[in-house]
């Protein structure tokens, strides 16, 4: 088994789209569900399949996001550039934080449209890709 992808309930689907393609992601398809609702799956472009899904269902009003939901952790190569890029498209990155100390991950955080919490995360040199068993060691 493995996970297919994170679905966030949004309020305003194109506020979410031009929010979250600023992000980096693009489009990969949608489904209209009928009565207005659609999923839309997006994916990073170097990504070989779906990593999150836009569940719009304007019957069922405004998204609160709960208590239990923490965010959603995304890996950049450059944490300075990601920044840059986002701010140049609108969006209100936070600072850069270190919080494993200096020789540590950079991250910074992101809220969306509907108050998901976003990390960007940049990997100090030479750490694998995502997470591993030997992060815990």
């Amino acid at each position: 088994m493995k996970t297919l992808f994170a679905a966030y309930r949004v309020t305003d689907l194109d506020r979410s789209l031009t929010f979250y393609t600023a992000l980096g992601y693009v489009e990969l398809g949608r489904v209209d569900t009928g009565g207005g609702s659609h999923l839309v799956i997006l994916k990073f472009p170097g990504e070989p399949a779906a990593s999150l899904e836009l569940v719009h269902r304007p019957v069922d009003a405004r998204v609160d996001v709960g208590s239990g939901f923490d965010h959603l952790a995304i890996q950049v190569d450059t944490l300075a550039t990601t920044l840059e890029r986002l701010a140049d498209a609108g969006l209100e990155p936070g600072p850069v934080q270190h919080p494993g100390g200096p020789h540590g991950p950079k991250t910074s955080w992101l809220t969306d449209p509907d108050g998901y919490r976003i990390e960007l995360v940049e990997w100090p040199p030479g750490h694998p890709e995502g997470i591993t068993a030997a992060d815990f060691a």
